[in-house]
């Protein structure tokens, strides 16, 4: 539009391979989306570490963060499904860390003069990997589900009390409702991320083409500057949402399989 040449958006949800890896005939390479999964851990493993090390009775601000994260998803697992969830907080809150980690290290702009393949990427705007979290929590819930109540498991696709000749309709909708659950847990976290992303990066590059050009039309750059600040503020309220809905979602689905019998 102005002469310059700017990036396409969807560049950054690219897998780019830093370690090519080939085995078999299957690649296996280490990828940029891997680096941000490995620095994601690392950084959380770290954190906790550090605000766990020197544990206080009046903590500091680590420990402090900690504890809140702490609280806050064993208060959810506790309200959700019960004093029986306590078993799944391990889960519940691994999924949740990980996942906001993930969300928020998207949103750190990438260092300039790095190789494409080491600038910051967004790994759960790859929808491979939100299905497969999705399906990791519903294959914990069918197989909690089925060992502690057995056959009383499927009462959640035909509730008990229901005249007879509403099962026929009823219960084909709750297994098509039930099978569609990670593609929803999935879908959601994805389009998130990757649509806000998409945003971000169109209101940076019209920033950029705007200041580029100069006169007044680098003075009209400050709309969308403004607006870039906006969004950028939402995507990380998004951020934490996303992580948050994942969470509670899981701890819904985990209630139904704890009391699937009770239905």
């Amino acid at each position: 539009m102005f002469g310059l040449q700017t990036a396409s958006p969807i560049e950054q949800f690219e897998i780019l391979p830093i370690v090519p890896i080939e085995i078999g005939g299957m690649d296996f390479s280490f990828t940029n989306s891997s680096l941000w999964m490995l620095i994601g851990v690392t950084a959380t493993t770290f954190f906790f570490i550090a605000a766990t090390s020197r544990r206080a009775l009046i903590p500091g601000r680590l420990q402090s963060a900690a504890e809140v994260l702490h609280e806050f998803i064993s208060d959810l697992v506790r309200d959700t499904i019960g004093d029986e969830g306590r078993k799944f907080f391990p889960y519940v809150f691994t999924l949740f860390i990980f996942i906001l980690v993930a969300n928020f290290l998207g949103l750190f702009p990438s260092i300039p003069g790095l190789p494409h393949a080491l600038h910051t990427f967004t790994t759960t705007s790859q929808i491979v990997v939100t299905f497969a979290l999705a399906m990791l929590t519903i294959v914990i819930v069918i197989v909690y589900g089925l060992l502690k109540n057995g056959l009383g498991f499927f009462k959640l696709f035909a509730p008990s009390g229901l005249p007879w000749w509403l099962y026929p309709l009823l219960v084909p909708i709750e297994v098509i409702s039930f099978l569609s659950r990670p593609i929803s847990l999935a879908v959601r976290l994805f389009a998130n991320m990757f649509a806000g992303h998409i945003i971000l990066k169109l209101f940076a590059t019209f920033v950029v083409m705007m200041l580029g050009a100069g006169g007044v039309v680098a003075a009209l750059g400050i709309a969308p500057f403004v607006l870039t600040i906006g969004v950028t503020m939402l995507e990380v309220l998004v951020a934490a949402l996303q992580a948050y809905v994942f969470a509670i979602l899981t701890c819904i689905y985990l209630s139904d399989a704890a009391h699937a019998a009770d239905h």
